[in-house]
């Protein structure tokens, strides 16, 4: 697609397949309920994503799926690339500052608590800020963004524990950056169990 905004939300996917997607909370709800958990989480970022006035590239980790729930005269389909989740992430970057891009955000697709204003307020931190960062309880982001390259912050990271943010922001310290509100992204059982809209798919569990 055409670019149409200097600003642009990089959208990281999974593809959703069964036994293959949301495995830690699988192993209290199944296979079959995590797989429906995380179908309700995308339409989700596509609800909080879709009427963005940027420009968004959806990036899927294993093949790109042309009739989904990601709208192609919405969504830029991509594909991505890299031996771990910082150089997919890196190569996404580079390719969008290639693009002409002056501010970039990434987002992953499975984020209940997250609003389209969240994201607004994102890329508007990024005119009095180099980069911003969304703070995760579980010790990651769920959201990063920036106006130039830094390569660093997509190495040498333990990608998926609780150390990510840490090293993130000793990597940001000399620079100008902002944090976001700290939020709650979905992995396990305990993250849904006392929100509403996940109890239609919890009910037939066993108490």
């Amino acid at each position: 697609m055409k670019k149409t905004s200097d600003n642009l939300l990089l959208i990281f996917t999974r593809n959703p397949e069964l036994g293959k997607c949301k495995t830690r909370l699988a192993s209290t709800v199944g296979n079959e309920v995590a797989l429906d958990i995380y179908k309700f989480l995308l339409e989700h970022t596509v609800a909080i994503t879709k009427d963005l006035n940027f420009d968004k590239y959806v990036y899927y980790s294993e093949e790109v799926w042309e009739d989904d729930v990601w709208d192609s005269k919405i969504f830029t389909k991509k594909l991505q690339q890299g031996i771990d989740l910082g150089a997919r992430m890196a190569s996404a970057f580079e390719q969008a500052f290639s693009g002409g891009y002056k501010k970039i955000c990434i987002i992953g697709s499975d984020m209940f608590d997250l609003s389209q204003k969240d994201l607004e307020n994102a890329f508007a931190e990024l005119d009095t800020h180099d980069f911003v960062i969304g703070p995760a309880e579980d010790g990651g982001y769920y959201l990063l963004g920036m106006k130039t390259l830094e390569p660093k912050l997509f190495q040498d990271k333990a990608w998926g524990t609780g150390n990510v943010l840490k090293h993130t922001l000793l990597d940001l310290q000399e620079r100008s950056f902002n944090t976001l509100d700290t939020r709650n992204d979905v992995d396990l059982y305990e993250d849904i169990q006392n929100i509403d809209a996940f109890q239609p798919f919890l009910k037939n569990l066993k108490k």
